[in-house]
């Protein structure tokens, strides 16, 4: 009897958890009710770029400007880089980049949404550099077939009121920084990544119908879900936020 006593005693030890007690998921996740994404707000870096904890949120603040050349800057500006890209379709639209004001408010503690918001055109996430995501259409409900050929050669390009973005890999940064690397969140709070992971390319397929998935990654080692760009359809998100998105305003 002293023996059995002995050995509930001794499970019990280890059977308490507080309620901030981190748990590891089947696929080797580990979550928390505390995910802290300003981990990561040094990794932000451009002129007329400014990243700071505000309450709630980590509010990003951009000019939108590339910190890269591009055949859409006017060519008297030192930016300026005609095309040199692969496309040997690239048609060249008739907009120029010029200054934006933007202010992302992005959840700081990231959390699944109980009903997923589709994502609307224009801004639903921001890079390192603070050239704004937009999603997988050219308007409402159009692909980008057509659209990809105004891709500069870093795979970004201006709308009618200058606005730079990216709808698909951003280039540059994934030169930078490797085809691995957290490029970004999208409004919901949620990490981007790149194309590639564990030195493999990421499918489709690999993801979910958010385009993401969950597990550790060298910026958050307790684990988060997080965005894949794919070389396909939809590129950067699927059917919408994985999170509650924040705002942005312009």
């Amino acid at each position: 009897m002293k023996k059995q006593l002995f050995v509930l005693a001794f499970m019990g030890m280890f059977s308490c958890k507080s309620d901030n007690t981190t748990t590891v998921t089947p696929d080797n996740t580990t979550t928390t009710s505390d995910v802290d994404i300003s981990v990561v707000q040094a990794k932000f870096s451009n002129a007329g770029l400014s990243v700071t904890v505000e309450g709630n949120y980590l509010v990003i603040k951009s000019n939108g400007i590339p910190n890269h050349k591009s055949p859409y800057f006017q060519s008297t500006d030192t930016r300026y880089e005609a095309y040199n890209g692969t496309n040997t379709k690239f048609n060249l639209n008739p907009n120029r980049i010029s200054s934006q004001n933007l202010v992302f408010k992005i959840p700081l503690h990231p959390a699944k949404a109980s009903t997923h918001a589709s994502t609307l055109l224009g801004p639903i996430g921001v890079s390192l550099n603070g050239v704004p995501f937009f999603n997988q259409y050219a308007g409402p409900n159009q692909p980008l077939t057509n659209e990809i050929n105004s891709f500069d050669q870093y795979l970004g390009h201006p709308q009618m009121t200058g606005q730079y973005h990216y709808h698909q890999e951003p280039a540059y940064l994934t030169t930078q920084n490797g085809k691995s690397a957290f490029l970004g969140f999208l409004l919901d709070g949620f990490p981007v990544y790149g194309p590639q992971e564990n030195g493999k390319a990421v499918s489709n397929a690999d993801l979910d119908a958010y385009h993401g998935h969950s597990h550790v990654t060298a910026e958050f080692p307790k684990g988060i879900y997080h965005y894949h760009i794919t070389d396909a359809d939809p590129y950067i998100n699927g059917s919408g936020f994985y999170g509650t998105a924040g705002t942005v305003s312009q």
